[in-house]
């Protein structure tokens, strides 16, 4: 049983991935060709966003975010304590400050309660000028972007959307990666929407942040690449990524984020009893990244999952170490709020199968399995 099965979805795509790889290799148009121009204007009317830029990873785009609009030193950036490092990592390698903030167990994202908090400390404080929240989609769903709207709104801060986790997700019927002043995405293989690489992707509606994010991820290209009239990066999406991604997106709106919904809810139903399952709140609509569920307690959550592997169940800690205990922030000031839920969550997580491909057969053997072994240890 594989944790997210990709070999299992390229053989029901075979023959579209192999055609769509097929051209690309046959014109030899392997940087900037026409695929990844019409990726962008399909992932655009997807999502809702008027543009779309592409890129080399998710990572370079919440960089690009970032270089759009200057933040550096003596910039604050407010980030979830319970998410992948990129979130943190990106504001500190521009020099500004990860301001971290709590989540919502239910929910496992931001906490808007913890956020304000966090801003009102760093404006009492005078040593750093709030500038960005980083609102991360986790798991698959969005963030309570409602209330961080109007939060970002009264201390006149921007929204830097990480949908990485979180394409394909919704509030009522709007999607994700819509929600930010610029949103981001990543097309890691193990996405909901996934390439056979690195990919990201970057959107908003503001006209002048999409020239200047064109320009920077070509090496700040003016008029054509060789005129350069600001610094910028290497950062382009593949044409054979795109190739790729085109047949999934297809695949994706068609009948996977479907399927996905209806593996989750039968987890969910099967489980709830015994473990604590996730909660998707009333409106929204999540893409299902991971399905991570709540144990008692460390000790049962280590257990669980060395039980699982010796039957052949592979099992994922997203996250066992809050962002703001990584070494690499050591020495520095970013926590100006207690942070508990997370710390409890990465005590407690385990995330399980889940895959628009995973059979009936293997999830009943995932929730036998899992409810044998809590049986055991009442």
């Amino acid at each position: 049983m594989q944790f997210r099965d990709l070999q299992r979805q390229y053989q029901k795509l075979k023959p579209d991935i192999d055609q769509a790889v097929g051209s690309v290799l046959t014109a030899g148009n392997f940087i900037s060709g026409s695929q990844v121009t019409e990726l962008e204007n399909q992932l655009a009317d997807y999502v809702g966003a008027r543009h779309c830029v592409t890129c080399a990873n998710g990572t370079d785009a919440l960089t690009l975010a970032l270089m759009v609009w200057d933040i550096g030193p003596g910039d604050a950036v407010f980030v979830p304590d319970f998410t992948f490092f990129a979130s943190g990592e990106t504001p500190a390698y521009e020099g500004a400050a990860p301001i971290f903030v709590d989540v919502e167990e239910d929910s496992f994202n931001l906490s808007p309660a913890s956020l304000e908090e966090a801003v009102i400390r760093v404006r009492k404080e005078g040593k750093l000028t709030p500038r960005v929240i980083v609102a991360v989609d986790l798991f698959g769903q969005p963030a309570d972007y409602l209330h961080i709207r109007r939060i970002a709104d009264k201390y006149g801060l921007l929204i830097l959307e990480d949908g990485a986790q979180g394409f394909g997700g919704r509030i009522g019927e709007r999607k994700a990666c819509s929600f930010g002043d610029i949103s981001t995405t990543s097309f890691f293989p193990a996405k909901p929407l996934g390439c056979y690489g690195d990919g990201g992707a970057i959107f908003t509606d503001n006209d002048e942040w999409a020239a200047l994010l064109r320009s920077y991820c070509v090496h700040g290209k003016g008029s054509d690449k060789y005129d350069n009239v600001r610094i910028g990066r290497n950062s382009r999406l593949d044409t054979l990524q795109a190739a790729v991604l085109q047949i999934k997106l297809k695949a994706f709106q068609e009948y996977e984020l479907t399927e996905v919904n209806r593996i989750a809810a039968r987890y969910t139903e099967s489980l709830g009893g015994t473990v604590k399952t996730p909660t998707v709140r009333e409106g929204f609509y999540s893409s299902w990244a991971q399905y991570s569920v709540l144990l008692k307690e460390e000790a049962q959550r280590d257990g669980l999952q060395a039980y699982l592997k010796e039957k052949g169940i592979p099992s994922m800690v997203y996250y066992p170490k809050p962002m703001s205990r990584q070494s690499a922030f050591s020495g520095r000031d970013c926590v100006k709020v207690d942070l508990p839920v997370t710390a409890d969550l990465c005590r407690r997580v385990l995330a399980l199968p889940i895959h628009p491909y995973l059979t009936s057969e293997e999830q009943d053997r995932v929730i036998e399995e899992l409810l044998s072994y809590c049986r055991i240890r009442e």
